[in-house]
């Protein structure tokens, strides 16, 4: 699989708690110190993507188009979203958001233009 199939995989799973997709279901939210634990932490078989680093993973966000997101001070009124965000704020953790036109939750026959 390519590294955008491998991303939509972990997201659309309910296996991992640390990368989800935001309320606008356009973006993935990543809990940076889980993702790290949760999914580039895997050896041998469990392995998801090629590297065990953070920066090379977000690298690779940046190689196939993914944008980092800023966000405002403004909690989600998204539940599941809301209650990361308060997780992660009460835990000093950080979350990251990435968007791409083309990793879109409502468009999955878009992923096929998510390219290098």
């Amino acid at each position: 699989l390519s590294f955008p199939q491998k991303l939509w995989r972990i997201v659309e799973s309910d296996k991992f708690q640390s990368i989800w997709w935001s309320e606008s279901r356009k973006c993935v939210a990543i809990n940076v110190e889980l993702f790290e634990e949760e999914v580039l932490s895997r050896e041998g078989s469990l392995r998801v993507f090629g590297t065990q680093k953070m920066k090379s993973f977000l690298r690779q966000l940046n190689n196939y188009g993914f944008t980092k997101m800023r966000r405002d001070r403004q909690r989600s009124a998204y539940l599941p979203e809301f209650l990361a965000e308060e997780a992660a704020a009460s835990a000093h953790h950080q979350i990251l958001h990435y968007y791409n036109p083309s990793f879109n939750r409502e468009h999955p026959h878009l992923l096929a233009q998510c390219k290098r």
